[in-house]
């Protein structure tokens, strides 16, 4: 499975984005703000750099259940078996706001009005959720690219 995220420039304290699956669309998505080319990841603060992820769907201590974690970012210094996991523990899951995020990636049904939130992040993300767990499943790969 491939998702693909295409942001759109930072503004007002967040970064929007719509995702796609195999070229389709499938939801929108709200990140931290972007930060320049060489500038260092702030937690908390800015989104990780543009890229191409894999995706594994392990054990949230944080959420208390299974959700979708990035591995290999860039700067990343934990370890899950042979792949480095970034230090914040980059995930999707749901919220509606840059606040909600620690550098996660949230996925939405729509842009709010306000062009800084995301609407019904929780019915985008079980939408997207069953997606990843099948392709889990099936034993196909999945692979997140953001640009």
């Amino acid at each position: 499975m491939v998702i693909s995220i295409i942001r759109q420039p930072s503004a007002k304290g967040a970064t929007l984005s719509t995702w796609y699956i195999e070229g389709q669309k499938v939801c929108v998505g709200i990140e931290d703000v972007v930060r320049g080319p060489r500038e260092a990841k702030v937690y908390g603060k800015t989104a990780i750099p543009a890229g191409t992820y894999r995706v594994l769907v392990t054990m949230s201590n944080r959420f208390k259940r299974r959700l979708p974690l990035l591995v290999n970012v860039p700067g990343g210094t934990i370890r899950f078996g042979n792949n480095l996991i970034d230090n914040c523990g980059v995930r999707i899951h749901p919220g509606n706001t840059a606040a909600d995020t620690e550098g996660c990636l949230l996925p939405g049904s729509a842009f709010g009005a306000d062009g800084a939130s995301v609407s019904a992040s929780r019915v985008a993300f079980d939408r997207l959720f069953l997606r990843i767990e099948t392709a889990v499943a099936n034993g196909e790969p999945i692979t997140l690219t953001i640009k």
